[in-house]
């Protein structure tokens, strides 16, 4: 981002740190010094757009585009002007036609686009609409009347709980003085020994401090006596119904063959597996699992029918064929062959 300068003086923020830049309705910027030497007589021609400005209406610069500066300045006064609200239009639609003709007009002044003729269209509007222009002005809105409640309440409701922290300082003043109150005259007239006056006197003190407060009231009304409005009232969350709770099953797994052993009866499997490290257990990890697992899918492989022999035998068809050798058949037992 380029420094922050002044275009007629060329000082910088770093060679001035006190820099403060102007802005007029042009939207070209001008330091202070620059403004009082220019306009020392209230007015005078702009050095970037020769444009007409009076020194009473610079302001400080809060943009650096000097567009968007241009563009607020002609929005704040357009909008005194066409200060309609939705609740003056029959339809929606007609209200947003309204808008898109007021952002129509600040772009084209902003833009130097039919200048002459934007600016008559906004006379004739203001001509046409004097009085509809006035009673906006003394109107306020939906919104800003809600705005001024909300603000009333706050108001109302901090000089509640300031009223309600010097009720409570004066009562728990008054609680005070009459405990000690109390106490002499129990220490000055009772029969019993001092020790036990005392502790009768703590044990009382301290039901005082315990006992619930009432709840504190809140403000319903403003100072003029009109109740509030729009105070939303929320529903009660509705409960939901709540079925059984959740019942744990084990899952019963059919593999068609002989069951894997359960991992109580992993005892004689894992004695030759390596144990998990201290880092695999601290991710949960036990080598129980990885045992298991294979069991598991050596029992499912014979339950679909599958013999290691059949993988010997299909290797060595492939060894074989490369050879162009035809091997021998598989040794088959009677019982096989009949």
């Amino acid at each position: 981002m380029d420094e922050i300068a002044c275009p007629r003086c060329k000082t910088t923020k770093y060679r001035n740190p006190s820099l403060k830049l102007m802005v007029n309705v042009c939207g070209h910027a001008l330091c202070e010094s620059c403004v009082e030497l220019l306009f020392v007589k209230g007015a005078n021609n702009c050095p970037q757009c020769n444009v007409t400005l009076r020194r009473v209406n610079f302001r400080l610069q809060v943009f650096e585009d000097a567009v968007v500066e241009k563009e607020v300045d002609i929005r704040k006064k357009i909008l005194k002007d066409f200060n309609k609200r939705e609740e003056d239009f029959d339809s929606l639609r007609a209200y947003n036609d309204y808008l898109e003709e007021v952002e129509t007009i600040i772009y084209n002044l902003t833009h130097d686009i039919d200048v002459e003729g934007t600016r008559r269209k906004v006379e004739q509007y203001k001509r046409e609409n004097k009085a509809q222009i006035a009673k906006s002005k003394s109107k306020l809105s939906h919104d800003e009347v809600i705005l001024e409640e909300l603000l009333e309440q706050e108001q109302q409701e901090t000089e509640l709980r300031r009223q309600q922290l010097l009720e409570e300082e004066r009562e728990a003043q008054r609680q005070k003085i009459k405990q000690k109150e109390m106490l002499i005259d129990d220490l000055m007239f009772s029969d019993l020994p001092a020790n036990k006056i005392l502790a009768t006197h703590g044990d009382r003190t301290k039901s005082v401090a315990n006992k619930p407060l009432p709840p504190k009231p809140t403000a319903a009304e403003f100072s003029t006596g009109i109740k509030f409005r729009h105070r939303e009232a929320f529903l009660p969350i509705p409960k939901v119904q709540e079925g059984p709770l959740y019942a744990y099953t084990s899952l019963d797994v059919d593999l068609r063959g002989p069951q894997a052993p359960s991992p109580d009866g992993l005892t004689k499997y894992t004695a030759n597996v390596r144990s998990a490290a201290d880092s695999e257990k601290a991710g949960g990890f036990m080598s129980d699992y990885a045992c298991q697992r294979a069991l598991q899918d050596a029992f499912c492989e014979k339950a679909g029918g599958f013999m290691s022999d059949y993988a010997c035998q299909r290797a060595l068809q492939d060894a074989f064929c490369g050879l162009y050798f035809r091997p021998s058949t598989p040794h088959r037992t009677e019982e096989q062959v009949s």
